[in-house]
């Protein structure tokens, strides 16, 4: 028997083992594991610097399907290393392995439910010689490159596992297998939210960025602290849950699979490679982050080299013609996030509609319909549904204008133009949202360009400070009724901070406007896009809406990092933008429409010293530079 010295020797040096986990070398640590001498639930923080895997161990016949599967779904199941049947070391990623008992936990499936918890697998090695071994990424690796930038990993201070859970975003399927995302979640300050996605971003077989940053709801995740595989990770005041795709995505599909018999590490428990993950991304590829929403929380992330890209747009458009004051209505950064938002919307409802001839009938002006008929455009091409809401009085006008440019090519398909009919306090609520259920949204996003916008008397003016009330119907109060509902963004586009959404600068425009004291609109949107020409505005969208769903980094964002690149569609998006004869065709149908210009007595003024009326078509062409440069 042990005396009671030796059995304090053998245990203060399994702590020294275990308080050195962090520091010793691969194998050391495998050999720790494959002698049983570690009683431990995870490996997050061992052997920190080098590539931890995923373990899916399936038939040979199953796995080229698996295969296919991992590929195309490479955020969670990014592949390093497929063996040969019957291959139980693994000399690509480790010089001395055994994948029979170098993961600290197993799960054995028959027909896709767990039948038992194994330490070993050696007691299958007959079963295994038919078998094949998928080696997959895991974010324990990116762990300890965090916490170089100083970024605290909340479940390796609180000494457990990280949590995992299931969401109702669906994997790409292949023949046999198919399942639901799993993701894992750290809970990270708001302050470093940026620097954790650029970190992970280079780190493409740990899972890379992650795809989703906020409210967990919108992934389908009900209860944080009831995590589906894991534990459950306390965070910290001011921090913002944060996941990645998760490799035990492969379980969930083997699961699904339901073949006879099937082996995984158990989550948590990986297998440690001697791999270091250095790999390099250059600096026009890091991604930037951006809060989309506050109700629900929400961030989105886009490439510098997009963003730089955007803000070009954004300044071109704000030439100020006629020097009005415009430049001082200004915001930078206001396009970029609005065009974030709404890329990720499913369904835009976009307004527009300003009655400054008044004494005409029609008293539209051609401001705003180019510009709305633009992103529209764009937003459909990208699979968005969207619906046009203007005035009961103009209603057949716009639907008989939206017929003409799909009919002369200046739009693929048409778009459903409706009215709206104020009745009561909740007319909006009853618009916006079916039964007037807040839980469930008909948009995700309103836009609205060169709409009149209600002043601080409650009534409607145009830049003369003439009331033009009484041609307005109160398209305010869905934008109004849009701050109480979660989910639902909003973007103003004007160019005299007398539009629809401009509530956001209606001190600068009561200072620098002429007539703002008066004028001004006090309904705000959550994203002002200030342009010397509404319409311009509207052009800017749609190229950053371009921009943005060719760029490799948002698009792998928005679709959770499951599934292939879109870009395949690059070409339609392409068709869709603005262009300098949609929009000769669109001024023509306009015209033909009697639908005037806002700018009558502007026409002799000379912007970088072309007259007025080429101006349009010299925005458009430096619009589209910038988007296709």
């Amino acid at each position: 028997m042990a005396s009671a010295e030796s059995l304090s020797n053998l245990v203060d040096e399994e702590m020294v083992f275990i308080g050195n986990l962090k520091t010793l070398l691969p194998c050391a640590v495998r050999n720790l594991i494959r002698s049983n001498k570690l009683s431990i639930r995870n490996t997050s923080g061992m052997a920190e610097g080098f590539k931890q895997a995923n373990v899916i161990i399936l038939h040979k016949s199953l796995a080229d399907d698996f295969e296919i599967f991992c590929q195309a779904n490479d955020g969670p199941l990014p592949l390093l290393y497929r063996s040969k049947p019957g291959e139980w070391k693994c000399t690509y990623l480790s010089n001395d392995s055994d994948i029979r008992t170098d993961c600290p936990q197993y799960r054995k499936y028959e027909h896709g439910e767990c039948t038992g918890i194994l330490t070993s697998l050696e007691e299958y090695s007959r079963q295994l010689k038919d078998m094949v071994t998928f080696y997959l990424g895991c974010s324990f690796t990116f762990e300890k490159a965090l916490q170089e930038s100083a970024v605290p990993i909340r479940n390796v201070e609180q000494k457990c596992n990280v949590s995992m859970y299931k969401t109702t975003v669906p994997c790409y399927g292949t023949e046999r297998f198919h399942c639901n995302l799993i993701v894992t979640m750290r809970p990270i300050p708001q302050d470093k939210l940026e620097v954790v996605v650029q970190t992970t971003h280079r780190m493409k077989k740990s899972h890379g960025a992650p795809v989703h940053i906020g409210n967990p709801g919108l992934l389908g995740i009900k209860n944080l602290s009831s995590p589906d595989y894991g534990d459950a990770v306390q965070a910290h005041p001011g921090d913002v849950p944060v996941f990645w795709a998760c490799g035990v995505t492969g379980i969930e599909a083997v699961c699904n699979c339901k073949s006879s018999l099937a082996f995984t590490h158990s989550p948590g428990c990986m297998f440690i490679t001697d791999l270091k993950d250095n790999d390099a991304v250059p600096d026009q590829e890091l991604p930037k982050v951006y809060c989309i929403s506050w109700n629900p929380l929400y961030y989105s992330i886009t490439a510098t080299a997009a963003v730089q890209k955007i803000r070009c747009l954004e300044e071109t458009i704000g030439v100020d013609p006629g020097n009005r004051g415009v430049k001082h209505l200004y915001s930078q950064g206001e396009l970029l996030k609005a065009c974030l938002s709404m890329s990720h919307a499913q369904s835009v409802l976009i307004t527009t509609g300003f009655p400054t001839h008044f004494k005409y009938d029609p008293p539209e002006e051609n401001d705003g319909p180019p510009g709305a008929i633009a992103m529209a455009a764009m937003l459909k091409a990208l699979g968005k549904n969207v619906v046009i809401v203007t005035d009961q009085r103009a209603l057949n006008l716009n639907k008989k204008i939206i017929k003409e440019a799909v009919e002369q090519g200046v739009m693929e398909t048409p778009v459903p133009v409706i009215s709206y009919h104020s009745h009561s306090a909740d007319s909006a609520l009853q618009f916006l949202c079916e039964h007037g259920n807040t839980e469930k949204p008909r948009y995700d996003h309103l836009i609205a360009i060169e709409r009149a916008g209600m002043a601080a008397d409650g009534n409607y003016y145009n830049a003369r400070k003439i009331n033009i009330k009484h041609l307005v119907d109160p398209i305010d109060e869905l934008f109004l009724a849009a701050r109480n509902i979660p989910g639902i963004t909003t973007s103003g586009i004007g160019d005299g901070g007398n539009e629809l959404g401009m509530g956001k600068v209606k001190e600068a425009v009561k200072k620098y406007i002429s007539n703002g004291d008066v004028i001004a609109c006090i309904v705000e949107a959550d994203f002002t896009v200030t342009a010397g020409v509404s319409n311009w505005g509207g052009y800017a969208v749609a190229c950053a809406l371009y921009i943005l769903n060719t760029c490799e980094v948002h698009d792998r964002y928005l679709r959770k990092a499951v599934g292939f690149p879109r870009l395949s569609k690059k070409a339609c998006w392409a068709s869709a933008l603005p262009s300098v004869a949609k929009e000769e065709k669109l001024l023509h149908i306009l015209q033909q429409n009697e639908v005037r210009s806002g700018r009558t007595a502007s026409l002799e003024m000379e912007v970088d010293g072309l007259p007025f009326y080429n101006v349009h078509s010299l925005m458009i062409e430096r619009l589209l530079k910038a988007t296709l440069m």
